[in-house]
């Protein structure tokens, strides 16, 4: 009998906090960024940590509302960024304006294996529950990973601003 574990991204209230400000913030076009932190791996991660989050900004020209692309000299520059602080890129979050944080066939697409794909949907602004995927190795689908939320309490919205959400 084949052992299945479940893989999990680990992220503090502040991080999930950061990105949800970000989402709602260029609504109604999808956000994009980095996670950044450690990853265990045992042939699959068990586990990856995000110690910092990267907004990025979109750089697609069209389709903004479903659709976003980071550019190659800006994914570079993150893992730049990354290894500088000992760490590494380990997936990236984006938003999904007025539909569910599910993975799409445009995301599948785009995605690669063995990093996490964070997702929030932003209904009418308002951004909501965050849910984290995985691509599966055959690229064929996405595995939900588990989403567990640790580290440092919420920081009260009113302060998390744009000085904030660049400190991530």
């Amino acid at each position: 009998m084949a052992e299945f574990s479940l893989s999990r991204l680990v992220v503090s209230p502040r991080h999930l906090q950061a990105i949800a400000l970000h989402a709602a913030s260029t609504y109604p076009e999808e956000c994009c960024g980095f996670l950044v932190g450690h990853a265990s791996t045992n042939g699959r991660p068990a586990a990856a940590v995000v110690a910092r989050v990267l907004p990025t900004r979109n750089e697609r020209d069209e389709s903004r509302g479903n659709r976003f692309l980071i550019a190659p000299e800006t994914v570079l520059a993150a893992h730049r960024e990354a290894r500088s602080q000992g760490l590494d890129v380990i997936g990236y979050y984006h938003s999904h304006p007025d539909h569910p944080a599910v993975p799409s066939a445009f995301d599948r697409e785009h995605a690669w294996p063995d990093l996490s794909y964070l997702i929030v949907p932003v209904a009418a602004g308002t951004p909501g529950p965050a849910r984290s995927w995985r691509l599966a190795n055959d690229r064929e689908g996405f595995d939900e990973e588990v989403l567990q939320t640790a580290g440092e309490p919420p920081l009260p919205l009113p302060h998390l601003h744009e000085e904030a959400l660049r400190e991530c």
